[in-house]
């Protein structure tokens, strides 16, 4: 399987993870607003300081976003672009986004795929302080009680990153027993999580939100994402028994790479390792 040297030496433990409670809800983003203010309120709304969403067809402006980019020092794998910040209203097609906390202050990571004003298909990781709701719209979320995602130093990769931290419950209403994962680099986005659920006696769940990267893509359609940098949201997820009774990872996901290529699919098992960070919730459905 394919992999990427990290600047720091790996960690022994490859999967981040905190249990928790969650529950799914959705509402509607107000316009004016920056995206992280809109999305704090959507949350605050329904007691909750943090945890995932996903949406569709949105309309953000002004809009400033980032790439996936090479190293030009080397001292990460991979790294992001210059800023860009395309003129009018950016429509968005689908988006990920994991809500929690950096330096105390709320942020979040975002990666999705849209379409600019001026026709301009494009993606990547957009820009919590300067992206403004221009028009509502409505996400699904599912927040988290008992654990937040934070943003830390990691020395594997020398990036400060979401991972998800034990968190003062808060008393929201919960519905659904609920792990809140960051899975590290070079190993395979299903079968880790196949491995996680077996781990933890999960028989079955639900991937909730779900914002990372992978080194390239390969796809069940039979499509192929070679460069080795992307920017990646998970579109749908589920872990469930196959045809021959072990668990099985179902991963649709978009993504762009750092040379402007758009890919979207089912990830083939055991063929797409985590380039920097992967971060989601499991709702459980037993």
């Amino acid at each position: 399987m394919r992999s990427i040297k990290q600047p720091g030496t790996p960690l022994a433990e490859r999967i981040q993870w905190v249990e928790a409670r969650g529950r799914a809800f959705s509402f509607t983003l107000q316009p004016g607003l920056s995206l992280l203010e809109a999305v704090r309120r959507g949350f605050a709304a329904e007691g909750f300081a943090g945890g995932v969403l996903s949406f569709a067809r949105g309309a953000l402006g002004p809009f400033a976003y980032v790439m996936p980019a090479l190293s030009k020092t080397g001292e990460n794998a991979a790294f992001y672009s210059d800023t860009y910040r395309p003129a009018g209203t950016t429509r968005t097609k689908l988006g990920s986004m994991t809500l929690g906390m950096r330096d105390g202050a709320p942020f979040f990571h975002c990666h999705g795929l849209w379409t600019e004003a001026d026709g301009k298909a494009g993606g990547g990781h957009m820009m919590p302080d300067e992206t403004i709701v221009a028009e509502p719209f409505e996400v699904e979320a599912f927040g988290l009680d008992g654990a937040m995602f934070t943003a830390e130093p990691d020395p594997e990769t020398n990036f400060k990153l979401f991972g998800p931290v034990a968190a003062a419950r808060t008393g929201a209403r919960t519905t659904s027993r609920a792990f809140a994962l960051r899975l590290r680099p070079n190993q395979d986005f299903a079968g880790s999580l196949e491995e996680f659920c077996h781990a933890h006696g999960i028989a079955r769940a639900r991937v909730r939100g779900g914002v990372g990267s992978t080194i390239g893509a390969r796809f069940a359609h039979g499509g192929v994402t070679e460069p080795f940098a992307t920017e990646l949201a998970i579109t749908a997820g589920a872990i469930a028994p196959g045809a021959a009774g072990a668990l099985e990872a179902a991963l649709d996901v978009a993504l762009i790479d750092y040379t402007g290529g758009i890919a979207e699919g089912r990830l083939i098992r055991g063929d797409n390792p985590v380039l920097m960070t992967m971060e989601l919730v499991l709702e459980v459905l037993d």
